[in-house]
């Protein structure tokens, strides 16, 4: 499998990412000792974001898995497949990045069965190794490999976390939306609105935020409020641009949703 080319997996361009405190430093001593790290913090608040940031800082290929709860270790290790010759492996995500030495980002990791992250134990450890038994192979991790996990603490249900024998193979780094100021800046920056209209949507969101386990799940995120300013950005008046991009993806309940109109008509 030495003809995969790790170009491909390069982030060519980089990534717009506002630092919000040591993070920056934490990761590249992480990447630089090969840790595993565990990212964990609300939706849409820049995990993502942040590895592919660092992995073009690092200049290492990324291949990033979005994990869901019908994914098997076959998804991400590899399995055999018929064509006209008869059957042929075909390497998974993980056994990709194992070989070529790319950063192995597995976001929202909790959603996938915990049989299937089990997988991941023997990369996690001095081991640094993947065992493809049905192939009868063991992939010996490429020196710059690195796997990476995100989650979401605040929906994790009794059903849905991680074993602390998979949490404790990790370093952990915590993740927020940023102080008012900062996700001012990166509203402004990614939706391509005035600083006035980035801050009122800040505000709304810090509204919505205090109202988590009070008939909301999760508050509005960053990566909304970057909806919200692109449509403003391109004509749409902010009311309807909040309507769409913050209220209704947020809740389906009519009183709720009352109430965060409420916010956006306070600031607009």
């Amino acid at each position: 499998m030495s003809d995969i080319n790790a170009d491909q997996y390069l982030i060519q361009e980089e990534p717009y990412y506002r630092s919000v405190g040591n993070e920056v430093e934490m990761y590249q001593a992480a990447y630089d000792a090969r840790m595993p790290v565990m990212l964990k913090g609300p939706t849409g608040c820049g995990k993502s974001r942040f590895v592919e940031y660092m992995a073009h800082k690092l200049n290492k290929p990324l291949i990033t898995v979005a994990c869901n709860e019908d994914m098997t270790a076959s998804d991400l290790v590899g399995r055999f497949l018929l064509d006209i010759n008869g059957t042929k492996w075909q390497d998974g995500p993980l056994t990709v990045a194992a070989r070529i030495g790319a950063i192995c980002y597995l976001d929202e990791v909790v959603e996938a069965r915990q049989d299937t992250t089990v997988v991941i134990h023997p990369l996690t450890d001095h081991r640094r190794e993947l065992p493809l038994e049905k192939k009868g192979e063991l992939v010996k991790a490429h020196s710059d490999f690195q796997i990476v996990i995100s989650y979401n603490p605040g929906y994790q249900s009794l059903m849905k976390d991680l074993k602390q024998s998979t949490k404790q193979r990790f370093g952990g780094m915590d993740f927020d939306y940023p102080e008012t100021n900062i996700e001012t800046e990166i509203v402004q920056h990614e939706g391509g609105v005035d600083a006035e209209t980035a801050g009122k949507l800040v505000q709304i969101a810090q509204r919505s935020r205090n109202l988590k386990g009070h008939g909301l799940d999760e508050g509005m995120s960053t990566r909304l409020l970057v909806y919200a300013a692109q449509l403003v950005s391109k004509g749409i008046d902010p009311m309807s641009a909040c309507q769409m991009a913050l209220v209704t993806p947020l809740t389906d309940d009519p009183d709720m949703r009352d109430t965060l109109s409420a916010a956006v008509n306070t600031y607009f």
